[in-house]
């Protein structure tokens, strides 16, 4: 059996793959796009892959796939359609960063809560030392506790997130974007609800026709002007130019991003030309990227493998 995996590095080159080599020949290529793809599957029986477009496009040579093995949870871009008409399976992985994603989370909202980056740079700029009292703390800043922290996806991360803020003695609410939510152990809110009352609002949602652009000039325009929003989910859930604007016009305080519309970012997005790391702070999309995630995230798809050729279903998605 033939095996491909087309972005080896995306499990990171510190991570041992040589357990899919037990399951036959493999082909390992450091990233591939769109533009390479179907030349590299095209004699494959088995798929690896984490953001290479996967469809009619890149598949159609492919005559041998049966199965294409996500290194992600999401699966966007995948044409789940086409798939299903080849008899393709498709299967993700879940649940395996979870812990990273919502301490990166945690992270982002008390960074821009408390303005440590002002902080920090007062300390190393010589600006404390110069000073003539104890302790300086001209940028105000707030508690968590006694807080609101709104959410929007309560999956596996939304739930960590949200027992963490609880934690922190935040009340907590969220909105379910797809309306099929069954949690119960927190209080479920329509939009509005949750723009007007979030002091932190964190997304956690997959990205799809009702989350695209979810967060807008209209739902800025509804949302505090303290407010912190983090966005660990997918970049396009928000609109990038309506949330320079609400920024820049101080619609709302802060936003952590560690997703952006597209990746990496682009000279173009107006999001580079804010340098106040008080107001705006981007990471890289590492948030899931802990070394233990990336291990986890190996082990899920050879168990996914092993599933398939027991004639087992596991973690298989479907359009």
């Amino acid at each position: 059996m033939k095996l491909v995996v087309l972005e080896r590095n995306s499990a990171g080159t510190d991570v041992d793959v040589s357990c899919f080599e037990k399951f036959g020949e493999v082909t390992y290529y450091p990233n591939t796009t769109a533009e390479n793809a179907a030349e590299r599957v095209k004699e494959a029986d088995i798929i690896i892959s984490n953001k290479t477009p996967l469809n009619e496009k890149t598949l159609q040579e492919a005559a041998n796939v049966k199965l294409i093995c996500l290194l992600a949870t999401g699966y966007d871009n995948v044409d789940l359609p086409y798939c299903e008409s080849r008899g393709i399976k498709v299967a993700n992985v879940v649940n395996y960063c979870t812990p990273a994603v919502a301490q990166h989370t945690l992270l982002l909202a008390m960074m821009l809560s408390e303005k440590i980056t002002y902080y920090d740079e007062y300390v190393k700029s010589g600006a404390y030392g110069a000073q003539d009292r104890f302790s300086h703390f001209d940028e105000v800043f707030h508690d968590l506790e006694g807080k609101t922290w709104g959410i929007v996806g309560m999956g596996s991360i939304g739930h960590k997130v949200a027992s963490l803020a609880t934690a922190f003695g935040c009340r907590v609410i969220f909105y379910s974007a797809s309306g099929r939510s069954t949690c119960t152990e927190y209080e479920r809110v329509e939009f509005p609800v949750l723009l007007k009352e979030s002091d932190i609002l964190s997304l956690h949602c997959p990205l799809s026709d009702r989350t695209r652009n979810l967060i807008n000039r209209d739902a800025f325009g509804q949302m505090k002007k303290t407010a912190i929003l983090i966005n660990v989910a997918r970049g396009p859930v928000v609109n990038t130019q309506d949330l320079y604007e609400a920024l820049m016009e101080n619609k709302i305080m802060a936003a952590g991003l560690d997703v952006l519309e597209k990746e990496p970012i682009e000279p173009s997005n107006p999001l580079s030309r804010i340098k106040d790391s008080t107001k705006l702070i981007i990471t890289p999309h590492m948030s899931w990227a802990s070394i233990e995630s990336r291990t986890r995230l190996v082990g899920e798809v050879v168990k996914n493998i092993e599933a398939f050729l027991a004639g087992k279903e596991r973690n298989i998605v479907r359009s």
